[in-house]
């Protein structure tokens, strides 16, 4: 049977429906759950759709993802520009990593301009809101299909 990808989201991105929706859209997490296990299941994969405003806990499901995932989907959120803690648990894991975001980071303020993340990611796909999730989710399994 084939490993779920974890897709996982970092800090406040529970809120989202409701925060900001200028910048990160109307949808609500749940609904970006939903529409990432759809485009999943279209290449034959389930999801693990997980949230966390703890850092640790992201560390813990990205070593978890090491041994059962196939691939992973991470939107850090403000981790993003914050951890090499994250930086180093992406590299240190196998599965290829994709980065993605809601909202284009490099358009917005200036300490948001830099990724921790994605030197050690395969990819980053950013600025395309509930697209750049399922992309990053085509990204992964065109990462599993080489």
């Amino acid at each position: 049977m084939t490993k779920p990808i974890y897709i996982l989201n970092g800090p406040n991105l529970n809120l989202l429906g409701q925060r900001e929706p200028e910048v990160y859209g109307h949808l609500t997490l749940e609904q970006i759950g939903a529409a990432c296990a759809e485009r999943a299941a279209s290449f034959g994969y389930t999801t693990e759709f997980r949230q966390s405003n703890h850092e640790g806990v992201l560390i813990d499901w990205l070593h978890d993802a090491n041994v059962n995932a196939s691939a992973v989907v991470i939107n850090p959120g403000a981790y993003t520009h914050t951890s090499i803690a994250l930086h180093d648990a992406v590299r240190a894991i196998e599965p290829p990593v994709i980065e993605v975001h809601l909202s284009q980071t490099a358009a917005r303020e200036d300490y948001r301009h830099h990724s921790y993340i994605a030197s050690a990611a395969r990819g980053s796909i950013t600025g395309l809101g509930l697209a750049s999730y399922l992309l990053g989710i085509e990204a992964a399994h065109h990462c599993l299909s080489q």
